[in-house]
């Protein structure tokens, strides 16, 4: 499952980040208004954490472009204005909730979770396809009853094929929605992550999920 997070304090910032990474979340990073809305203009998120007081584009003014974009991804506000206006105008403005600085990380998690189940069928559901089982929300994976344990990556390569099953997705489009860069057709990092993920998945199996379409990319059949 993947995440941003925009708060302009460097320290909080990277706390965030950190801890979000290690209860084996995606996360990506940036400390602008600006630079938020260029991040999620190029990629996917399942959420995102956003500070109110940021440089430039404030975070009212980042959610106010998504959701006049259309864009429904479930928003978390950060602030350190605690009065009821605040929060009412950051829930005018499409929030999903908010919670006021200084924070318990406990609670910060409990809510980036809640917001997530709220967020609708894709981040919540489980996905099956034949003795493959995905829970986005638990993210945990099963095959045949047995669990599978991934990396962040992997899962995320999982979800991303699940999510699409049936269909060929090129490596470049793994590389965006993963790591948000464009695929360097010299590299082979997305190959070695598919290897370690089909060894999980499919050994010891008859029938194989993750198919190499030569020339095109990888499908979860």
């Amino acid at each position: 499952m993947r995440l941003l997070v925009v708060e302009d304090q460097k320290d909080l910032n990277e706390i965030i980040v950190r801890k979000l990474t290690n209860e084996h979340y995606s996360v990506d990073s940036c400390f602008t208004g600006d630079d938020a809305l260029d991040f999620i203009r190029c990629a996917e998120y399942d959420g995102v954490i956003l500070d109110i007081m940021l440089p430039g584009t404030t975070g009212i003014g980042v959610l106010k472009k998504m959701r006049a974009a259309g864009d429904k991804t479930p928003v978390l506000l950060l602030t350190a204005m605690g009065t009821v206006e605040d929060r009412v105008a950051g829930l005018d403005a499409g929030a999903d909730d908010y919670l006021v600085k200084p924070f318990d990380f406990d609670e910060l998690l409990a809510r980036i979770r809640a917001m997530i189940r709220r967020g609708g069928e894709r981040a919540s559901s489980v996905m099956t396809s034949g003795d493959l089982t995905l829970d986005s929300a638990a993210r945990r994976v099963e095959r045949d009853g047995k669990e599978i344990s991934l990396t962040a990556r992997e899962f995320d390569i999982l979800e991303y094929l699940m999510q699409n099953e049936g269909k060929v997705l090129s490596r470049d489009k793994l590389s965006n929605h993963i790591w948000n860069y464009d695929y360097d057709g010299g590299s082979n990092v997305i190959d070695v992550y598919v290897c370690h993920l089909r060894k999980k998945v499919d050994d010891g199996f008859d029938e194989k999920k993750i198919i190499t379409v030569k020339g095109a990319g990888y499908m979860v059949k």
